[in-house]
């Protein structure tokens, strides 16, 4: 396998037409309820059936869709407010603000997918394990996905499933259970899903009646997609911004300086659209994403046939290459000899076509998800 940290071959190795296949890496992500596999849109490596996931719901996650949606984060931004006011703020106890980060991300997933946060907020409680399986899952499967033949000798093994129940995780279960109670909903007239303001499952329920020809587990791969795809990567990136900000006074009286000159016009809920206009937030969460990306591992893929010259290096087919966030981030051409630190100014600094080639070079949420859903 080759890791390769070159901001220059992204476009290359994650390309949009003709994708290079993926490698084994993905056997590890799978949903294995009893053992047997289940395709998703992010981990099957059957492009036929990636495509035939990918297809219906694309236009689901174009901006003008996902703009939309906000009602739903400000519902779930407010629980937070009120939460940390009535717990912390109001009685003077010590907060951790990464974890409330982090259930706040879950519960605003929940309520854009199902209307229905998971309860975290409101419990101020990780509920029901759904965030300490979803990281034990991740710490054995982030190995597996390194050494893909130890799937079945560990994380698959049949005498591991039988001592857990042989279930899936949680936050799987989770989507699962909300995908058959939407299905009675409508099935006994309680739920209308023609509405005005309609959530992922509505829109996923829509996809479905109009294409016969989906899989029977294309709602489930689709809502538990959202669940664990879009929490723990959400909730990072929050926790990134937070302490880079708390840990960096200078930067946060200037982000502070910023927002209160433009108070009158964001209003107590900032939306999208309003919030894109201030540069030095747009600079701090654009470095917060570098410094501390969400992403580790480097998702791998395999050179197609006739081989390909990376990095100046002929490789030949069926070479496993991948790249890590973490090590293209921190390229000196890039980003600069500082490229260690923690600098904002460096997304302001610079002229528009240098800034363009630098956000090209981040392997942020964002663009993972272009890239491999």
């Amino acid at each position: 396998m080759v890791s390769v940290s070159a901001p220059s071959e992204i476009n290359k190795i994650f390309r949009y037409s003709k994708p290079w296949k993926k490698s084994d890496f993905y056997k590890a992500l799978l949903m294995k309820p009893d053992g047997k596999p289940i395709p998703g849109i992010f981990a099957t490596q059957d492009e036929g059936i990636h495509n035939q996931l990918k297809r219906p719901i694309a236009g689901i996650y174009s901006m003008t869709t996902l703009l939309s949606f906000e009602p739903f984060v400000d519902t779930t931004m407010r629980v937070l407010c009120n939460e940390l006011q009535s717990r912390f703020a109001s009685t003077g106890k010590p907060c951790d603000l990464g974890l409330w980060l982090q259930m706040f991300a879950f519960d605003v997933i929940g309520d854009l997918t199902f209307s229905k946060r998971l309860g975290f907020l409101e419990s101020g409680t990780d509920v029901n394990g759904v965030m300490k399986d979803l990281w034990d899952m991740f710490r054995q499967t982030s190995l597996v996905t390194q050494m893909p033949w130890t799937d079945n000798l560990w994380t698959n093994n049949p005498i591991r499933r039988y001592f857990r129940g042989r279930t899936i995780s949680p936050g799987a279960s989770f989507a699962m259970a909300c995908v058959q109670e939407r299905r009675e909903e409508i099935k006994t007239g309680k739920m209308n899903v023609n509405l005005e303001t309609r959530d992922f499952m509505s829109r996923f329920l829509e996809i479905e009646a109009q294409d016969e020809k989906l899989p029977p587990y294309a709602l489930a791969a689709w809502a538990s997609s959202n669940l664990t795809a879009g929490s723990d990567t959400t909730g990072i990136l929050l926790r990134s911004v937070f302490h880079n900000l708390l840990t960096n006074p200078v930067s946060l009286s200037r982000l502070l300086d910023e927002l209160n000159t433009a108070a009158d016009s964001l209003g107590p809920m900032a939306n999208w659209k309003s919030a894109r206009d201030l540069p030095y937030l747009d600079a701090v969460i654009k470095e917060a994403g570098r410094l501390h990306p969400s992403f580790g591992l480097p998702f791998e893929r395999v050179v197609p046939a006739g081989g390909a010259t990376i990095c100046g290096k002929f490789l030949p087919a069926g070479t496993v290459v991948g790249m890590s966030a973490w090590a293209v981030h921190h390229d000196k051409d890039m980003f600069g000899e500082d490229c260690d630190k923690w600098r904002p100014e460096r997304w302001l600094d610079v002229d528009g076509e240098k800034r363009r080639s630098m956000e090209n070079a981040l392997l942020t949420v964002s663009r993972f998800i272009k890239f491999l859903f």
